[in-house]
Parts: C-alpha cells; structure tokens; sequence
C-alpha cells in the first residue's frame, strides 16, 4: 500500500521529485478527468503538463485548511490521502486520534461510499462533478476500518468499490479506469480491513483481484523478471515499476498500507515460475525484485522526464513494508538504517502521509518510531495536526503541539498508487503521480 499508496499524496510526493510536483499533477489529473468521459490507457504524459500545472496551482490561492486536517498545505488534491495515513499510522503505534480528525474524514464521504481527494463544503451533495476515485475511498477505509467503531462509512465504501470493480477483477484510480497494480492493491488491503476476502470478490465474469495482479506480474527470466508492471503498455509489455511492486507484494499478500510483521521466510527471496494466479509465489516474486533493487544503494529512485534520478523516500519506506510482510525482513534491514540516516528533511518537507509511511516502516521492521535517527516520529506525526488523545494504555494526553499551534512546512507527501503513464483513452493525457513510468531502482 499507494499510493500507493505510493503512486503516495501528502498524498504522492517524495523528495524532490515527487514533493514539488505532485500536487501540479493530481491537479491535471482531476482537471483532465473533470473534462471527459475517463477511459483510461497507457502512454507517457508530457513533461510539460506537470510544469504548467505546477505554475497554475502555484498562482491559485490556497483554501484555507480545516482544524481537524493533518497537514497545512492545499488539502485539494491530498487531504483525504494524508489523512487516512496519519489516522492509520497514529493506530499502528497505539496513539488514539483527535476525534474531530476522525471526524473531518468521515464527513468527506459521499452518500454513495466513494470519496473524494477533498471537498470544501462536505455539506454539499456530491453529484457528477465530485471526483471521487478508489484509491481515496480504499485508504480511507483502511484508516476507518483499523480504528473500529466506523462499520456503516466502510460497508457503504465497500460496496461502492465493490460496484466499480473491472472485468478482469482489479481496479483503476477512477470508476471505469483501466486496472493498474496500485489500485487494485490499495483496493485488496481495503477489502481485507473490513474482514472480506479478497480471493472472493469477483467480477461478474468471475475474475479475482488477484487474476488482474497475476496479469500485472513479470515471469522469471524476463527483463525486471518479478516485478509488476503498473499496467502494460499500448503493446501490452509489462515493464517493471518499483512502486507498483512494493504496491502489489503487500497487496497480493492480502494486506494493506501497514502490512504485517511475520516470521523470516528463512531462504532468501528468490523468484519462481508460478502456476496461474498464484498471489502468495507472486508476491515472493516481487520480493525478489525489490530486494535485488534495495541491494545497491540502499534506496530506491525515481525522476520526472527530463530530471535526474533521486532517491525516493516514500517509495524505500513502502519497499520495506513489503519486504517484511512478506518475510524477508533482513533484506529491507540496511534501507531501513539508510531512512533513519536520511530522511528528516523529507519527511519535514512533506509533511503528514510521509511521517505516516516512514511510521509504518518502522514499525513494519520492528525498529522504534519514536526513535527513528533520534527522531520521534509519532510526536512529529502529531504536531502537524489536532494534539491526539492519549496512547494506548496512557492516562496522560499528547502534549505534541497541534498544527492550530505549529505550522508546519509540510508539503505533497507519499502517494504510493501511481506512475507518470495514466492516460485518458481518448487522448487526453495527465499524470497522476510525479513518478516516472521508467522508475529505475
């Protein structure tokens, strides 16, 4: 989980790269979406989309931010993103969210289930105009469904994905969409949140979420042999993405953005042929591959046409969450310490859906996200929004400052879900994340 994740929002920043430009993209997204019948294929958007978006969101006035938001920035494209991740992460460790945070995401919900990335006036009806998408509505199910207590948002939000889902069992970022690892994962840890069982939600032509990934999966031997593609080119050719990998190796183990800390696998990550829609081989699969990239430097890359390759934060911080949900926690051990070494500023930057995802790695790998390279994490998960109420088996309350108190610098965070290659079929072209769709590791 991405987004995903993590093609990620403070939402899908990640340093650099991904931090400045991905609000400028959601922004084209949703704008080309807004302007036509979506039926979405493959092909490379232009490098000068995101810079034109990027000038017309910067000149836009920002609305202003609500108190119950995580995050200071623009929340138009990312607030129901980076708010699922925090209220998510705050769980994972213990720490019991604001209940007025918990309650500005339940207010973004539509009649129908779906949400939307934000909607300034939640009193509205949402109607044709409302964006809503699956990889909003999944994360915020995610986020609902840990915290308990929220059974009627996620059965309506269930049932709305449930509706939406694609022919060949997975799903796409919008209703209609053609399917992409990314949603479909974030869509499958949705799903095993709210206690069903992904293997049985089929499409009327009885295709499983898990028949879409297998198609998305790169056989052994072939060129990023293990990897997922995020979707296949307008030839139908897989190409390995980093980020749809880490997506779908936590996604075909049936769980979601914070994964599952389990017993070492013992061999090491290898890839093998499998037979069919084998979920459990292909994640093992996929293991293989992020490992293998992990193996070099430590950190995964990623870069917008036209710019140097940078590490990508968010994308190594979902990359060990699969690693070790998938039992090889020992190969995402050295990323880890590289993330604790390294990623302050970015997380700063970014703001909320960051300090959420490098809070699930650490937790994910067994490491102390109060302690993280000296930091804590959960505390300055906190100050970017309303002071959380008291730990789990505490009696003291937060005394992390909220961001009504402290602003922060954040920034457009970690959207693990999708890469620079979502194109409308009719021609209309917008990225979805500032992700290159030739990531290398």
């Amino acid at each position: 989980m991405i987004v995903r994740r993590s093609a990620a929002v403070d939402g899908t920043a990640r340093v650099g790269v991904r931090a400045t430009a991905h609000v400028a993209v959601r922004a084209a997204v949703l704008a080309a979406v807004s302007a036509t019948t979506v039926v979405i294929g493959t092909a490379v958007a232009p490098a000068a989309l995101a810079d034109d978006a990027a000038s017309s969101a910067s000149s836009s006035p920002s609305p202003a931010v609500p108190s119950g938001l995580y995050g200071s920035t623009d929340p138009t494209y990312d607030g129901v993103w980076r708010q699922s991740l925090a209220l998510l992460a705050q769980h994972t460790v213990g720490v019991k969210p604001a209940a007025k945070a918990v309650d500005w995401l339940t207010g973004q919900q539509c009649a129908d289930g779906g949400f939307a990335p934000y909607r300034a006036d939640a009193t509205a009806k949402c109607d044709a105009k409302t964006m809503v998408d699956t990889n909003n509505t999944a994360a915020a199910v995610q986020a609902l469904a840990a915290l308990g207590g929220h059974d009627s948002e996620t059965g309506r939000a269930v049932a709305w994905l449930k509706s939406v889902q694609n022919a060949d069992g997975g799903w796409g970022y919008v209703a209609g969409g053609a399917s992409d690892a990314n949603s479909t994962s974030v869509v499958i840890g949705a799903l095993a949140a709210t206690g069903e069982k992904p293997l049985d939600v089929t499409s009327k032509s009885g295709e499983s979420p898990y028949d879409a990934l297998a198609e998305l999966s790169i056989p052994c031997g072939a060129d990023g042999g293990g990897a997922f593609a995020y979707q296949p080119d307008k030839k139908g050719k897989l190409a390995a993405n980093a980020d749809a990998t880490a997506a779908a190796v936590t996604g075909s183990l049936g769980k979601g953005f914070a994964g599952e800390t389990v017993k070492p696998a013992g061999d090491g990550a290898s890839c093998k042929a499998a037979t069919g829609a084998d979920p459990e081989q292909a994640a093992q699969n996929g293991a293989a591959y992020l490992a293998e990239a992990l193996a070099k430097d430590k950190y995964l890359t990623s870069a917008l046409p036209g710019s140097e390759d940078q590490p990508d934060f968010g994308n190594t911080a979902d990359a060990v969450v699969a690693l070790t949900t998938a039992g090889h926690a020992d190969a995402a051990a050295d990323s880890v310490s590289w993330l604790e070494s390294n990623s302050a500023q970015w997380a700063e930057q970014s703001g909320p859906a960051a300090y959420a995802q490098l809070i699930l790695a650490a937790h994910a790998s067994g490491s102390d996200p109060r302690d993280f390279g000296g930091r804590d994490l959960v505390e300055q998960l906190g100050a970017t929004g309303p002071a959380p109420q008291a730990a789990a088996g505490s009696t003291e309350e937060s005394t992390a400052p909220s961001a009504d108190e402290e602003s922060d610098s954040d920034g457009p965070g970690v959207w693990w879900i999708v890469g620079v290659g979502l194109v409308c079929g009719i021609g209309v072209g917008f990225l979805i994340s500032g992700r290159n769709k030739r990531q290398q590791p």
